[in-house]
């Protein structure tokens, strides 16, 4: 899949114990981000925060929470995202939910042509 250029980033800001059906949110998210061919999917664990009821969620051990951010993150062209919107809001009830325009740069592996790869490892 080529992805370069305007792009769209959404980012999906939920609790660790979150559910959808019985299973972990960020769990269900990816797979149904997959499912409906999304670019890629990132899940990133907080270490610490706090959300609109502003009670703190940390890894430090006098604090222990089994509550710590998670951050769902998707980079794609924007008709996907946009595509992808009503289906994570059906499945988030309770988080942030936010786009933006980014810029993509460069996106997975640079393939060479087989004159460039003899050339490497000679």
């Amino acid at each position: 899949m080529k992805l370069s250029g305007k792009c769209k980033i959404l980012k999906i800001y939920i609790s660790e114990d979150s559910k959808y059906k019985g299973h972990n949110l960020y769990h269900a998210l990816v797979f149904k981000l997959r499912e409906i061919g999304m670019a890629g999917v990132t899940v990133t664990r907080g270490i610490e925060g706090f959300g609109q009821e502003k009670r703190l969620h940390t890894t430090r051990i006098l604090d222990l929470s089994l509550s710590l951010p998670i951050i769902v993150e998707v980079i794609d062209i924007p008709e996907r995202i946009e595509k992808a919107i009503p289906v994570i809001e059906e499945m988030v009830n309770e988080g942030l939910i936010m786009v933006t325009d980014v810029h993509v740069v460069k996106y997975g592996k640079e393939q060479l042509n087989g004159e460039d790869k003899a050339e490497m490892t000679s």
